[in-house]
């Protein structure tokens, strides 16, 4: 899944640490939710928005791509 959340994290001034320790999930998981190779439930976007305070729209909105609809 792609996703901005490591500008954001970077953008308030936090380490993967630091936000696992505010959402309440491990460092690993943020890193793996950054890669791509992790999708969070909503419940976890939206922790995540509200500690970097962005919506969702800013750190989760994909674009579809022409003609893959």
């Amino acid at each position: 899944m792609e996703n901005k959340v490591k500008i954001a994290r970077i953008q308030a001034g936090l380490t993967q640490q630091q936000l696992a320790v505010k959402i309440g999930v491990t460092r690993q998981t943020i890193s793996l939710i950054e890669k791509g190779k992790y999708n969070p439930t909503l419940k976890l976007c939206l922790d995540i928005c509200y500690a970097v305070h962005q919506t969702l729209d800013e750190i989760f909105w994909v674009d579809k791509e022409s003609g893959n609809e």
